[in-house]
């Protein structure tokens, strides 16, 4: 049985448990005076989203050819909760809930639900993620880290390149090179597994599993190996950031290789109300 869980790099979000809408705050005039601004006000935004309501489409390159995938996300951040619907297969994660595993509705043979490890082969075969980075937190960690990578020469790795429309949003286009994208050598150090060394580092531990021929699964790494990674997330990204939300509603990552990667949020609902029994297995509108 495989399960295509799906999730996004790409970034994280959150709950609301009041029933007053909580505003959202984004820089109303849209105008930068450079582009660290811009990437500052991205930064705070994503730290205010409470909750997501979204329909995320994803590309991924898997064993070398590009997947599509889509599904229906909610979100909250405090404490984490997701429900995600996959046609077919649906998900509930709570935080400190289940042993730590998600609830899995397969929609498929077995025919009755499973607890899963979201680090499991199951739910993690032939993903780039697992369902701790849906949202935009990840993304945004993974900014961070490049804006220290390039230093003082952000203006020029960090691009504005013009506006496009998304779902009939207005978006800016920004364009995040890093031509010095290569491989090398790291020797794994004792506790690790490609998954820690990936988010030490802030690159892709799917790209990592893939371009180590002898390492068959993220923890099939021992102390002292040396194993290629690479010095980035990626060598190009476009993001396109929705000019009334300040989020990164597309994101599209290139490596040495091609097309990586995209992730597009459609039907994008921040900061609305999502009611506790939303993250219940009972739900009306859930097959658990």
């Amino acid at each position: 049985m495989k399960l295509r869980i799906q999730h996004i790099f790409l970034l994280s979000a959150f709950f609301v448990i009041s029933t007053t809408l909580i505003s959202f705050r984004y820089k109303k005039s849209n105008t930068f005076s450079n582009n660290r601004e811009l990437i500052d006000n991205i930064f705070e935004a994503v730290d205010n989203v409470k909750t997501l309501r979204f329909d995320l489409q994803c590309n991924e390159r898997i064993k070398g050819r590009m997947t599509h995938y889509e599904s229906k996300v909610k979100l909250q951040v405090s404490p984490r909760k997701l429900y995600l619907s996959l046609r077919g297969p649906e998900v509930l994660w709570i935080q400190g809930q289940n042993n730590g595993n998600a609830l899995v509705n397969p929609g498929a043979f077995p025919y009755m639900n499973l607890n899963l490890d979201p680090y499991g082969a199951l739910m993690r075969k032939d993903q780039h993620h697992t369902i701790h980075e849906m949202g935009f937190q990840y993304l945004a960690d993974v900014l961070k880290d490049g804006m220290k990578r390039v230093g003082d020469k952000l203006d020029k790795y960090f691009v504005v390149v013009g506006e496009e429309k998304l779902n009939g949003r207005n978006c800016l286009k920004l364009a995040i090179t890093f031509p010095d994208f290569a491989w090398t050598s790291y020797t794994v150090k004792k506790g690790e597994n490609l998954t820690s060394i990936a988010r030490k580092l802030r690159v892709s531990e799917y790209m990592v599993l893939m371009n180590n021929s002898k390492i068959s699964w993220y923890n099939d790494v021992k102390e002292g190996q040396s194993i290629q990674v690479p010095n980035a997330y990626g060598k190009l990204t476009i993001l396109l950031i929705d000019k009334e939300y300040l989020l990164p509603v597309s994101n599209k990552i290139f490596d040495d290789k091609g097309l990586y990667e995209t992730y597009e949020y459609h039907n994008l609902e921040v900061n609305t109300i999502i009611l506790p029994e939303e993250f219940t297995k009972g739900y009306k509108e859930y097959n658990f």
